[in-house]
């Protein structure tokens, strides 16, 4: 895979899925921004697959 197909398909998830997060909305308003970003990042499925991306690019 090329960068700019990555870059492609991680604009297409984080739209599809992130932009407008129920979850996160609610995690950033009862704890907080950062609580809300390490979830994000560790738990969610869908951040875990934009980080298997990430890794791709390096």
């Amino acid at each position: 895979m090329n960068r700019k197909v990555i870059f492609e398909e991680l604009e297409e998830i984080m739209t599809t899925y992130c932009e407008g997060c129920f979850v996160y909305k609610t995690l950033r308003k009862e704890k907080g921004k950062t609580f809300a970003h390490r979830f994000c990042i560790s738990k969610c499925t869908v951040g875990e697959k934009i980080q298997k991306y990430g890794k791709k690019l390096q």
